[in-house]
């Protein structure tokens, strides 16, 4: 599939959609034969001629990877590495080049490719590299999808819930907690129960485990000397 000239674009896809590999070279003999290979695998081809042409395409919420290759006219492989990196990071780039040096493969790889490739190359190289890039970029889509979740969770907490929370995740007992608030245990134990039910989760273990991903720190209140006193003689 060769890219349009206008901006597409990208609608929200379910899990199950078909990963896209990305292509962009500006050989088109190059571009061809990497949507036969492709293709037959089981995934979507896109090939784009410039780094330019690519960077019209709106982000794909599926699965995808990039396979690029160094020498580009305009903006270059490695150029493009570093847009990529900020605008689109679940996407893994594998560059293919005709030539390559040392400092140029490194160069590449701590700026985060997963691959580096020099022409020729075996097919099954490259297709065990697209498998092992569109593996990690399902990771890293799955990973922003539950902290989406995560987020929407925490946001319907009211200003007191997210007080509550917060204090309690702290180590606090609940009679502490309504201590730190001037309320009374038995309301504490009502935020609480309110908390568990709108973050869904069952144990403070978890809602621990889910507050070490939130910034919660916002929520806590200015805590007295002697709530901190106990706090602290709480957890030795």
């Amino acid at each position: 599939m060769s890219a349009a000239s206008a901006p597409r674009q990208s609608k929200p896809s379910p899990k199950s959609a078909t990963p896209i590999v990305f292509v962009v070279d500006d050989d088109i003999s190059v571009r061809e034969s990497l949507e036969l290979l492709i293709q037959p695998a089981g995934w979507q081809a896109e090939t784009f001629a410039s780094a330019q042409e690519f960077l019209m395409r709106s982000r794909a919420l599926v699965p995808s990877c990039l396979v690029l290759d160094v020498s580009l006219p305009g903006l270059n492989g490695l150029e493009l590495q570093k847009r990529v990196a900020v605008e689109r990071a679940d996407m893994p780039i594998i560059f293919i080049t005709g030539y390559g040096d040392v400092p140029m493969t490194v160069r590449a790889m701590k700026a985060g490719a997963v691959e580096f490739l020099t022409k020729p190359f075996g097919n099954d190289v490259l297709l065990d590299a697209i498998r092992h890039a569109l593996d990690r970029s399902k990771t890293v889509l799955d990973q922003e999808a539950e902290m989406a979740v995560l987020r929407e969770c925490y946001a319907s907490l009211t200003r007191r819930e997210r007080e509550v929370m917060a204090l309690v995740v702290s180590g606090l007992l609940n009679k502490q907690v309504g201590g730190e608030l001037g309320i009374s245990e038995i309301t504490v134990k009502a935020h609480r129960g309110q908390v568990m039910q709108k973050m869904k989760v069952e144990s403070l273990a978890d809602l621990v485990k889910m507050a070490a991903k939130l910034p919660i720190s916002d929520a806590l209140p200015h805590r007295s000397t002697a709530a901190r006193a106990v706090a602290d003689d709480t957890n030795v």
